[in-house]
């Protein structure tokens, strides 16, 4: 990526982390949002029994995208 590509890139993660992170709605919910520049490892396949161990329900609004994932303790 030439330096013109990444600053583009970087310019564009930071209007989306500012606008994430200016979220509000009128019964106070706030939003803390910072950019992960992490490298992760592409390609690990979880399993069904792994899966099986994640307590996640889908949400009644647009559940297609939105789960609610509980705590396993």
């Amino acid at each position: 990526m030439s330096g013109r590509e990444q600053q583009r890139t970087t310019v564009s993660h930071e209007v989306i982390i500012n606008l994430i992170a200016n979220t509000t709605t009128k019964n106070g919910l706030k939003i803390k949002a910072k950019l992960d520049s992490g490298i992760y490892q592409t390609g690990q396949k979880t399993s069904d029994d792994e899966l099986e161990l994640i307590k996640i329900k889908t949400n009644f609004f647009h559940g297609d995208w939105n789960h609610i994932i509980y705590p396993n303790k």
